[in-house]
């Protein structure tokens, strides 16, 4: 099945019920079931793929419109389930990107030299890459395109403390307030989600406070 966009889903025109702000984890909160947001359409292929070979739901959280330019394989290879992947490897902070915020997170990353994560997997989450990614950073940065209350970054937030790991965790993405009807680039500026929106909280939350100290 394919999971709902959000209203601010890059690329696309504004979607319908603007109100509803889907949240990555809490939504398909069946047991069993999976979520996956792909960052590009060449992901997208792949994910679509990977969800159809399993034997039980699995909600694609695919964006709407054009997507970066990637260009998608002819083939039908899949990506592996519930796995993640390092996209860039810097240093203290780590950017846990989840969907199509995968690219401005990058973009942020070059300006603090800071690491980033493909998540993918919103559920099951790719523990063993998170916490080996913990392990060895200061400080964590989630990033998605979907509700904070009970999404991606809140069960990040559970894993660690499941695996009794303490770390500074920002969390990115859509307050829990009304989001206007408009063009989605805007929209997602307007929410700190674009590439220097993301740099500035980070900025703000942990170099900024680095420097005072």
């Amino acid at each position: 099945m394919s999971g709902t966009p959000t209203v601010c889903s890059p690329g696309g025109r504004p979607a319908p019920n603007p109100e509803r702000m889907v949240r990555l984890v809490a939504d398909p909160a069946r047991s069993g079931d999976a979520v996956d947001g792909p960052a590009d359409e060449a992901e997208c292929r792949q994910l679509l793929t990977t969800a159809y070979e399993q034997n039980h739901p699995v909600a694609v959280r695919y964006p709407r419109g054009a997507g970066v330019g990637t260009v998608p394989a002819t083939d039908l290879q899949p990506l592996p389930f519930g796995k993640g992947e390092l996209r860039r490897q810097g240093q203290r902070i780590a950017i846990l990107a989840f969907g199509t915020l995968l690219y401005p997170a990058l973009e942020a990353a070059e300006a603090l030299d800071a690491t980033v994560v493909n998540m993918r997997w919103a559920k099951p989450l790719d523990t063993e890459l998170l916490l080996s990614v913990a392990r060895s950073h200061d400080a964590l940065v989630t990033v998605e395109e979907g509700a904070i209350m009970g999404g991606a970054g809140s069960a990040v937030l559970e894993a660690l403390q499941a695996a009794g790991l303490v770390r500074p965790v920002l969390q990115l993405g859509l307050r829990d307030e009304f989001i206007e009807h408009g063009d989605p680039a805007k929209l997602l500026s307007l929410q700190g989600l674009d590439a220097v929106g993301i740099r500035q909280a980070i900025e703000q939350r942990y170099v900024l406070r680095a420097d005072q100290n």
